[in-house]
């Protein structure tokens, strides 16, 4: 998939966030939302699959404020075009067509190409009828296939780090009101059908002959200031420092990644209209 000799120059980030943060069991932490005939919880560790008559999902039993939310997760290998595996952030089912989203979303592949993780933020229903996402996409450094690997999201009041075995892989920052997510959200997982657009722009499609289409979770974490608790609460930190941004290392370690294995930013986009991405 991607060569060793990469995986090789990967800077240490010299900082683990996810080892300030208690792992939680999956009924401590979530419920099922649906699909649940589509659920398998076993000694920990969370099995989701989709089949030609269902996906699943779970949500956490809590909105968040903000925080640090992750999950390791493994990927189903093969023939998986179509198929989103997801962990994300949202409150569309509070305000449904005006609603905040942060993603980690898998995007399925066909056996020749490496999985794609697609990570997006939507602001105020911009991933509804207007569809303004703001999608980065990146290959790994590694098989997600052969095992579990972390992958979290940190939501400050001032920006959102995407991390992927505490190296962080994109930074976004807060430049406006108009630009950032602030309304409480929920945490889900999912594994559903986006055929239309999921892999390649929807030149492959989800095959059932394939199926089931399997997705597995495990160490939880659930971080976060929930939403109307005390003022006084604070999400982890991000770095070291405690003060809430990256430290150079890890900013060292980000770089390397967006270098090697960014292969989508929709900031560099010229199909896109950047006027509804002012942040660009």
């Amino acid at each position: 998939m991607i060569s060793s000799s990469n995986a090789q120059g990967l800077p240490s980030p010299g900082y683990s966030p996810s080892s300030r943060v208690s792992s939680v069991t999956f009924n401590q932490g979530f419920r099922t939302l649906w699909g649940p005939q589509h659920q398998i919880l076993d000694q920990g560790s969370l099995t989701i699959w989709l089949d030609k008559s269902s996906g699943s999902g779970f949500k956490s039993l809590q909105p968040y404020q903000s925080g640090y939310f992750g999950a390791a997760m493994k990927l189903q290998p093969g023939y998986t075009a179509g198929v989103i595996t997801s962990f994300y952030l949202s409150n569309s089912e509070d305000h449904p067509g005006n609603h905040d989203e942060i993603d980690i979303e898998f995007l399925g592949t066909t056996p020749d190409k490496p999985y794609t993780l697609q990570t997006n933020v939507y602001i105020r229903g911009s991933g509804d009828g207007n569809l303004i996402g703001r999608e980065q996409k990146i290959h790994l450094w590694f098989d997600p296939t052969q095992d579990y690997h972390n992958y979290a999201i940190l939501w400050t009041s001032t920006e959102i780090i995407f991390f992927v075995d505490d190296v962080p892989i994109r930074r976004y920052q807060r430049k406006s009101e108009a630009t950032f997510p602030t309304r409480p959200m929920w945490v889900y997982g999912s594994i559903w059908n986006a055929s239309s657009w999921a892999t390649e722009n929807g030149r492959y499609k989800a095959d059932y002959s394939y199926q089931p289409f399997v997705g597995r979770y495990s160490n939880f974490k659930l971080g976060g200031c929930t939403a109307g608790g005390p003022g006084s609460c604070r999400p982890p930190s991000a770095s070291p420092s405690g003060s809430g941004s990256l430290s150079q290392q890890q900013v060292m370690a980000m770089n390397w990644v967006q270098r090697n294995y960014l292969v989508y930013d929709y900031c560099h986009d010229p199909k896109r209209d950047h006027t509804q991405t002012p942040e660009c």
